[in-house]
């Protein structure tokens, strides 16, 4: 299980699909082991779309690789659907350029089927996700008041190799 606790919003809680995307969870959970998510925001907030955090740039947390994300047009068959709730990876229009950026998708968004790497889904806090969504943006989608994520745990979850890149 993961549990994402967000400053002044609550607790959101997210169990991992393995078996979809083996290499997206292991990283996600390396991430979040070493506490990388600590203090950074959801940086980008579409009502109705999803809400994406994880960017460390914007406290000086760099990482120096990419993985390979399980999605159909990475070769990879992943059946999770873009459905409320999901998280997926984020990446550029690159493949194989995700890293640590996440989203939850606050609504369905069946385009993205095939294209991102789905790796779990919220069992609660669809609350948190609702609330989180329903905020003032600004420039970029970024909102106005800064959402920080106050942590990200894994309970009970594997530790496995990441296959990186570069």
């Amino acid at each position: 299980m993961i549990r994402i606790t967000v400053k002044n919003y609550g607790v959101m809680e997210a169990e991992l699909d393995w078996d979809a995307a083996p290499n997206t969870c292991a990283n996600f959970v390396e991430l979040v082991n070493s506490g990388f998510y600590t203090g950074l925001i959801f940086h980008r907030i579409i009502k109705g779309f999803m809400i994406q955090g994880g960017w460390g740039d914007l406290k000086g947390k760099h990482l120096d690789y990419s993985i390979k994300g399980e999605f159909a047009s990475n070769g990879v068959k992943n059946p999770l659907l873009h459905k409320r709730g999901v998280l997926s990876m984020a990446r550029t229009m690159f493949p194989d350029s995700a890293s640590s950026q996440f989203f939850i998708m606050h609504k369905d968004a069946p385009h993205l089927d095939g294209e991102y790497a789905a790796f779990g889904h919220l069992t609660s806090g669809f609350d948190v996700l609702d609330k989180i969504a329903s905020v003032r943006t600004g420039r970029n989608d970024m909102p106005v008041q800064p959402v920080e994520i106050e942590s990200i745990e894994a309970i009970d979850e594997p530790t496995k190799p990441v296959e990186k890149i570069r």
